[in-house]
């Protein structure tokens, strides 16, 4: 699989170092931007405490399905500058914005074939991307469908279900504690807080708790396909939401998938979901078949300019 650094030059003129995968043989190709989720993520997902590992074997997957991949290092991770503490949601969704545009202009992309694929926070960006900007084919993998400030409270109250249960008897001081902690952050009025002690991304926060996705959802344009996925055992984001993305996004042309065991870090668990299984399972593959899923859904909504594959488009004007 060919690779090729690429530099994406956002908005400020921060220099956003990336990497372009390509698919073997002649272009130009059909292509996808990979957004991942929060914090300081580099271009394949990771932190130096949690190494999702998702850019590479994903953009594996979608070059062997004749789709190419362009993944970039977020503010202050990697080879890109900047202070990530000091990067709202709103600057995060420019950055997708201007990769996307850099994306859709290599001389090796095909314009009118480029899509969008993005996990947990990324997911949320390509929801507005495909509101906002032209996209072939949208893939939310762990996505949600509803107010920030109640994705967060669900977040809150199912992680919490997942704690021993000597810390669960705490429900309600801890519950006490967090809403003094959460009402702080939102009368912040500066990029950065320092809250219990701690340095806190306040701006991203604010931004993310009143941003509501529904409205993003509604506003696709019923042409573009949409693929949901997340898993049932996901304690981050509501599984039960993919039916909402489902009936909120126009055009018919959405299909979702509630996959079995998988979790937020899209490995798979047997045992019962918790935050603190993630680095046992982060020790083990992105989930082999949701790889598949992704790349051959792509493969047939990206290989004609439309977005649908060619039976689909038949099946829809019959």
């Amino acid at each position: 699989m060919p690779e090729t650094d690429l530099t994406v030059t956002a908005d400020d003129g921060t220099s956003l170092a990336g990497t372009l995968s390509l698919p073997a043989g002649p272009g130009p190709h059909p292509a996808v931007l990979l957004l991942h989720g929060s914090g300081p993520l580099d271009r394949e997902g990771n932190t130096p405490r949690l190494p999702l590992n998702l850019g590479r074997p994903l953009a594996d997957a979608l070059a062997a399905a004749g789709v190419a991949a362009l993944r970039y290092d977020r503010r202050g991770a990697g080879s890109t500058p900047g202070v990530w503490e000091e990067s709202g949601f709103t600057d995060n969704r420019r950055d997708a914005s201007a990769a996307l545009r850099a994306l859709a202009a290599h001389p090796d992309i095909r314009p009118d074939a480029v899509g969008v694929v993005g996990h947990s926070e990324g997911a949320l960006h390509a929801m507005t991307l495909a509101a906002r900007q032209e996209v072939a084919a949208v893939v939310l993998l762990a996505g949600f469908a509803r107010g920030g400030e109640a994705a967060f409270r669900w977040q809150a109250a199912s992680v919490f279900g997942g704690m021993p249960a000597p810390v669960r008897l705490l429900r309600r001081p801890l519950g006490a504690l967090g809403e003094r902690v959460l009402a702080r952050v939102k009368r912040t009025r500066t990029d950065v807080a320092r809250i219990a002690g701690l340095r806190v991304n306040a701006r991203w926060v604010r931004e993310m708790l009143v941003h509501d996705t529904r409205d993003d959802l509604a506003a696709v344009p019923a042409a573009v396909p949409v693929l949901a996925v997340t898993g049932d055992k996901d304690v981050q984001v509501p599984p039960a939401d993919l039916d909402e993305i489902r009936r909120l996004v126009p055009g018919g042309h959405t299909e979702i998938h509630r996959v079995p065991d998988l979790t937020h870090v899209l490995r798979r668990d047997t045992g019962r979901p918790t935050l603190r299984s993630y680095r046992r399972l982060l020790r083990e593959p992105v989930d082999p078949e949701l790889l598949a899923l992704v790349a051959t859904w792509l493969q047939a909504r990206l290989r004609e300019p439309s977005g649908a594959p060619a039976e689909e488009r038949r099946t829809t004007r019959s």
